[in-house]
């Protein structure tokens, strides 16, 4: 049984997707605690209405990133995970924080990487005229949104989408794109070789989007 844990900075619906799979597909694992770096992350109380144990890390409690990191390195350690989720968290991590869960460390990015790192990922697709926006699962690595991709989800960009509306689309498949990864890697199911992200049994690793 592979114990997780989450972190989260808001309402960490990704989360929460995860938590509901995990109970309704029977998953070898359990969410065993939700970490935030804010006190006020509504994600909290859903936790906390789900019997896990939940901490706060407040970052505006330390006078630098390292010093931060190593804080919350200390809560997710006492928890004792085999995984690390990030849902929705909005710190940068350092490089030791993330050789430390080296491996075990997933992420979920609002874009197709490696395009569009860092914020703001809806507006500046429609900027540049994409005509498909998505969401991308991947390992953590130093870099800002890089690292060996797990999945990604496709979102067509329709002519009368702003940042809002294409948003709410390329979260919902968030919703389903992040769970599955977080099972494959649950039940030894990846292989990462030479920086890619491979499935054992071959399955796709791209999800197609295309509700109204």
């Amino acid at each position: 049984m592979k114990r997780l844990v989450v972190l989260i900075s808001g309402q960490g619906s990704n989360m929460q997707a995860i938590v509901r799979q995990c109970a309704l597909q029977g998953w070898p694992a359990q969410v065993v605690g939700v970490l935030s770096n804010r006190p006020d992350a509504k994600g909290l109380a859903f936790a906390q209405e789900q019997g896990i144990a939940t901490a706060v890390v407040d970052h505006r409690a330390y006078e630098s990133r390292e010093a931060f990191d190593d804080a919350l390195s200390e809560a997710i350690d006492a928890l004792r995970p085999d995984g690390v989720i990030l849902a929705g968290f909005m710190r940068i991590l350092g490089e030791r924080f993330v050789q430390r869960y080296a491996q075990r460390l997933l992420n979920i990015h609002p874009s197709l990487l490696p395009a569009f790192p860092g914020l703001d990922t809806h507006q500046r697709a429609l900027d540049a005229g994409c005509k498909v926006a998505g969401a991308t699962v991947h390992f953590v690595t130093a870099e800002l949104d890089h690292g060996p991709i797990v999945m990604q989800s496709v979102v067509a960009v329709r002519a009368d989408d702003d940042a809002h509306t294409l948003a709410q689309r390329v979260l919902r498949s968030e919703h389903v794109i992040y769970p599955q990864s977080v099972r494959w890697w649950v039940q030894d199911e990846l292989v990462v070789q030479d920086g890619r992200v491979r499935h054992r049994a071959g399955l796709d690793q791209t999800c197609f989007f295309t509700e109204s």
